[in-house]
């Protein structure tokens, strides 16, 4: 069975096409066919002028119809298309939605970053780990950041705050904004078991990759402080050269680890775990659902 997921977020566009196939243990194996990844940068636009401008709308609607046909050469039956904070806020979005619907036959919904948080959660990457420590799930996007955490078996919530990698960029954080998401992590995450994060995003699977570390080992605070150091100590054009991250990457790297390192901090984490995971593989697990469901009732 073929499925897709296109995520619209503050920084980029990404469609993600698995074929699950069915196994004889019951759970079933989620293999990825391609994905593909267009850095769209809408909120640049949307957090400085609370809109969408007229050539981000026309590669917004290029973008789709690109994976409209990808859609139809994979012979994709089932999809599930969100767009998250740039969207959430943009004056236009409608508009632009309409627009998509009409040119490309594709229903985009715009998801709460409490959704947003949900979805991440799909992938139930906790509930594969030993039961002695509690687990955070640090989403981090170009416009907010979602936060999930799981503990004594069962999640015990999940919030999305109004921070972001662009956001930051463009000082558009107050620093009550800050004071308010470590006032919930502290009090929300004091009273549980030892705490390790989980973390998802472009930026901490780029850190992951460039660490070198082995897949499935996590990586230390110390390490996260580290590189936040040492990609402050160059320019954007720098980091392009020095460790061959494409421009879009380059300059929204250096927030991201700001606010990976202050989320552990604040719920005294030692690690982070980067299983490769995002809001696309949580809109496949969650669209898996809906469609076992349907079948069920046929």
């Amino acid at each position: 069975m073929k499925l897709a997921a296109i995520d619209i977020g503050s920084n980029a566009a990404r469609l993600l096409i698995i074929d699950v196939i069915d196994s004889p243990s019951g759970k079933p194996d989620f293999i990825k066919l391609n994905l593909v990844r267009v850095p769209l940068r809408l909120g640049f636009d949307v957090f400085e002028k609370g809109e969408i401008s007229k050539p981000k709308v026309k590669k917004v609607v290029e973008t789709i119809k690109a994976y409209r046909h990808l859609l139809n050469i994979y012979e994709v039956k089932h999809l599930i298309a969100a767009a998250t904070s740039a969207m959430r806020d943009a004056k236009n979005s409608d508009d632009i939605l309409r627009r998509v619907k009409l040119e490309t036959d594709i229903d985009i919904e715009i998801i709460s970053g409490d959704k947003e948080a949900s979805l991440i959660y799909e992938n139930h990457v906790a509930e594969n780990m030993d039961k002695d420590h509690s687990y955070l799930y640090i989403d981090v996007g170009g416009g907010s950041t979602e936060l999930t955490f799981f503990a004594e078996g069962k999640l015990i919530f999940k919030e999305s705050f109004n921070i972001g990698t662009i956001r930051l960029l463009k000082n558009q954080v107050e620093e009550s904004k800050w004071q308010e998401m470590k006032d919930f992590v502290k009090l929300a995450t004091k009273d549980y078991k030892k705490v390790i994060a989980i973390g998802s995003g472009g930026n901490i699977n780029k850190v992951f990759s460039l660490s070198k570390r082995k897949e499935g080992k996590p990586l230390s605070l110390d390490s996260l402080r580290d590189f936040h150091k040492e990609f402050s100590s160059f320019s954007v054009e720098e980091r392009i050269r020095q460790y061959k991250l494409r421009e879009d990457r380059a300059d929204v790297i250096v927030p991201a680890l700001q606010i990976y390192i202050n989320v552990m901090r604040w719920a005294d984490a030692e690690e982070i775990f980067v299983p490769k995971i995002g809001l696309a593989d949580g809109l496949i697990h969650k669209l898996y659902e809906e469609v076992k469901l349907q079948d069920a009732e046929v």
